[in-house]
């Protein structure tokens, strides 16, 4: 992996981390966050003036990712009320506020964000999720500014090596730390997924030009070649693409029966429409990056059902939050209540990062120090509702590899509350969570 194309440059990521320092940017929204967060109280500590801790919290919630933004305000209801009553680290009492912003799917929105937080709002902790677009430009402004953050939701070799990390690096970032699945856990999934299936074992990719497609062509693509795959890969396309004509009339052509993408969601969604009119129709559509949510999927119609899908949560998970103490099932159950909606696995991984920015400052003698919770967050050792978070045993000491198991979305029973379910088919990368159905074909 050394030489893989998504390594950046070191003149490059000089160029950007210094522009990140010096964008003290303009006013970043204003939403305000309610008082406080908590996670225990001691009788008769009161708080010491002044000792307010201040959580950032950066997701995409409009734009082409909004989909993983979709629970955030249920998310935020229970962290906030989980630190309402504050948190007691040694002899202080803290009060805890969660800012919460938009990154709106753009990496310079998502800079522009972290930086108002970091220089104007001064944020002790960094949250961020889901996607390179909104978390990279978000961990580098916090590794730039000295800034502890934790992200999630994006593949971490996308999130270590398309930052500027190299494979021979232990520790690439002082400041800036993650947890995710990574191309093993995909190429677990994906293998013990796709035999369900008889297939001429010829995939087909869509993996774009972006630090997810460029990670994933480079790492990825070998291991499927080493089990056996035939990939045929057109080449990486831009974000935004209308037109897919000459991707799938290669994919025809060379007879793909499983197809392989990571595109955003709306470059999907055009490209299965065009594939569906254009006749090409794989034994297994394999899909990462969207059709994640029921939302996504839903907005296809019928050539939605049938594909398959990793889900990296969800409310089989047989794990609970250690900051909420609410388990996967009920935190399932809360939101489609509350919400109206059915539920969406990016619950698990965004409430998981609320886990770790309290067991980061209570790791520490003062959580004020930034240095030092983030020195702390390097040996954490967590319970979430995606499992366990154990940094020090990952593939670096910045990332913990989390799972990603493979699934299919399926009509849901006539009479039902909802129109799709999504039914776990495998479990490589995590045993203790129950596989409910064997894959079938797409358009079975």
């Amino acid at each position: 992996m050394s030489n893989s194309p998504f390594i950046e440059s070191q003149p490059s990521m000089i160029g950007r981390r210094a522009l990140l320092r010096a964008a003290a940017l303009g006013a970043s929204g204003l939403a305000v966050a309610p008082v406080l967060a908590a996670c225990g109280d001691i009788a008769g500590d009161s708080t010491a003036k002044g000792s307010t801790l201040k959580i950032g919290f950066v997701s995409p919630r409009t734009g082409a990712a909004a989909g993983f933004g979709e629970p955030d305000g249920y998310v935020l209801s229970l962290a906030r009320k989980a630190f309402e009553n504050g948190l007691t680290v040694g002899d202080t009492k803290y009060d805890v506020q969660i800012l919460d912003r938009d990154g709106q799917s753009n990496p310079q929105r998502a800079a522009q964000v972290a930086n108002d937080l970091i220089n104007s709002d001064g944020v002790d902790l960094m949250l961020t999720t889901s996607t390179p677009e909104t978390v990279n430009p978000v961990s580098d402004a916090c590794e730039a500014a000295g800034v502890p953050c934790v992200s999630t939701v994006v593949p971490w070799e996308a999130w270590y090596f398309g930052r500027g990390g190299k494979p021979e690096e232990k520790q690439a970032f002082k400041f800036t730390y993650h947890f995710c699945f990574g191309v093993e856990q995909f190429h677990q999934a994906y293998t013990h997924l796709w035999p369900q299936v008889p297939t001429n074992k010829k995939v087909g990719v869509m993996w774009p030009n972006d630090s997810d497609g460029n990670a994933i062509r480079a790492a990825l693509g070998p291991l499927l070649t080493k089990s056996g795959y035939t990939i045929v890969d057109p080449g990486a396309y831009t974000d935004g693409t209308n037109d897919y004509s000459a991707q799938i009339a290669k994919f025809k052509a060379q007879g793909c029966e499983i197809f392989n993408a990571f595109p955003l969601p709306p470059d999907f969604a055009t490209f299965w429409r065009q594939a569906a009119q254009q006749g090409f129709k794989p034994k297994i559509a394999q899909i990462a990056k969207t059709g994640l949510f029921p939302s996504q999927v839903e907005a296809l119609g019928e050539i939605g059902i049938g594909i398959a899908g990793g889900a990296y949560w969800a409310p089989t998970y047989p794990y609970t939050s250690s900051l909420t103490k609410v388990s996967s099932k009920d935190l399932a159950d809360g939101y489609q209540n509350d919400s109206g909606k059915q539920w969406n696995q990016q619950l698990g991984p965004s409430l998981a990062l609320f886990d770790v920015a309290a067991a980061a400052f209570l790791a520490v003698t003062d959580p004020k120090d930034k240095q030092a919770v983030a020195k702390a967050i390097g040996a954490l050792d967590v319970q979430t509702p995606i499992g366990r978070l154990q940094w020090g045993k990952g593939p670096n000491a910045n990332v913990v590899a989390t799972p990603i198991l493979g699934g299919q979305w399926i009509a849901a029973p006539a009479g039902g509350k909802y129109k799709l379910d999504f039914v776990l088919c495998e479990n490589s990368s995590d045993p203790n969570v129950p596989v409910a159905a064997q894959l079938k074909a797409y358009g079975a």
